[in-house]
């Protein structure tokens, strides 16, 4: 486990400097967010935690994975073009008019499950590839990754008590709990509840983790197969995760590295792992 867990490191250092170069390339990306949820990604495509086939990507038995915070898209085809879903010269197409990558998922790429860019809806639809799993008595899963800041969104909450009535123990929801939203820090109750105690109230079991920890995530997902009911994993995150000067700061949402600070970047993403 242990050199699986540092080639997986390794693996996370290589995507957030691919992300990093194609951002300052291109002028466009949201490298805070995305660095937040790399290791949860790699984790899932390079750990086992999908069942998926790049050669078959409609393979009917697939494990379905789909994502709220689809302004991350770039940290997937990165992805998805080394797994072999698309060939890397794809990658050039990224930000550009007329290209088919753009910043935001769409199915007409390989290896997107559904379109992304409203915020709310993965749920909903991951507890429907859920439930009709269970209604065709298909042993795949649906996982989930969401935003905290999503959790506003009242549909996020519909799609939860449902699935948590009708008992969809192959769905798996994970929250990048990185406490910042595009403008505004996000407070633990906020007048409405912990997250944890919602969805609990909603049917789900609920892990909380360390969102880097790759050991951490591995155990989250040992209880599959265990429950009667929907799993949500809490995955404690840092937005910017990985750059000293962007760890913890809202600008970098959306804002893109320019001088000193792309050498800084680059200097610490190069560091051996």
């Amino acid at each position: 486990m242990e050199e699986k867990i540092r080639l997986l490191k390794k693996k996370a250092q290589w995507l957030r400097r691919q992300v990093l170069e194609k951002i300052v390339q291109t002028g466009k990306g949201h490298i805070g967010g995305t660095y937040s949820c790399i290791d949860l990604l790699v984790a899932l495509y390079y750990g086992g935690l999908l069942k998926i086939d790049p050669v078959n990507p409609g393979w009917r038995d697939r494990d379905r994975f789909l994502i709220g915070k689809g302004h991350v898209c770039l940290a997937l085809f990165y992805i998805w073009a080394e797994l072999g879903y698309f060939n890397v010269s794809k990658l050039e197409e990224y930000g550009k008019n007329g290209g088919s990558l753009g910043g935001q998922l769409d199915i007409y790429v390989s290896g997107a499950e559904h379109n992304t860019g409203s915020l709310g809806h993965a749920i909903g639809i991951g507890a429907g590839m859920a439930l009709a799993a269970k209604l065709d008595s298909k042993n795949y899963k649906t996982v989930v990754l969401i935003g905290d800041a999503e959790c506003d969104e009242g549909s996020i909450w519909e799609s939860a008590m449902f699935a948590g009535k009708m008992g969809l123990n192959n769905l798996v929801g994970i929250i990048d709990r990185n406490r910042l939203s595009v403008t505004d820090v996000i407070v633990e109750d906020d007048g409405s509840g912990r997250l944890d105690e919602k969805f609990i109230a909603c049917g789900w079991k609920v892990v909380s983790i360390d969102g880097h920890s790759f050991k951490e995530i591995f155990e989250a997902f040992d209880v599959l197969g265990k429950l009667n009911k929907p799993l949500m994993i809490i995955a404690n995150t840092v937005k910017g995760k990985g750059v000293s000067f962007m760890e913890n700061g809202i600008k970098w949402h959306h804002s893109i590295p320019s001088g000193e600070e792309i050498k800084l970047a680059r200097k610490e993403l190069d560091v051996e792992v």
